[in-house]
């Protein structure tokens, strides 16, 4: 079974992938600071468009689960507004209606 290919639809290991840190060791010309601060910059980007993706996902999942008691309590003011507008109108029509 080593010695068969597996089909090319199936995904291989391309890369050898090691356990814990990583030693950070410039490169010829880049200064060990100057690789740390290109790590920050990088995280930085990263960081920052996951806590968007984050928020913006709490954000929508708090609106959807608020839309119900927003819609009950429209609903309840607007059927209000609406009996206190009718109510003006049959009140200042008289009881014939004109």
């Amino acid at each position: 079974m080593a010695g068969k290919t597996p089909p090319r639809y199936v995904p291989t290991l391309t890369e050898v992938v090691h356990s814990g840190p990583v030693p950070l060791a410039p490169a010829p010309g880049v200064s060990q600071e100057q690789l740390v601060q290109r790590v920050l910059q990088r995280v930085e980007l990263v960081l920052d468009r996951r806590v968007r993706e984050t928020l913006a996902t709490a954000i929508l999942e708090q609106t959807s689960q608020l839309m119900p008691l927003v819609h009950e309590r429209l609903e309840g003011l607007v059927r209000q507004l609406v009996a206190e507008a009718i109510a003006e109108e049959m009140g200042t029509r008289g009881p014939r209606g004109g």
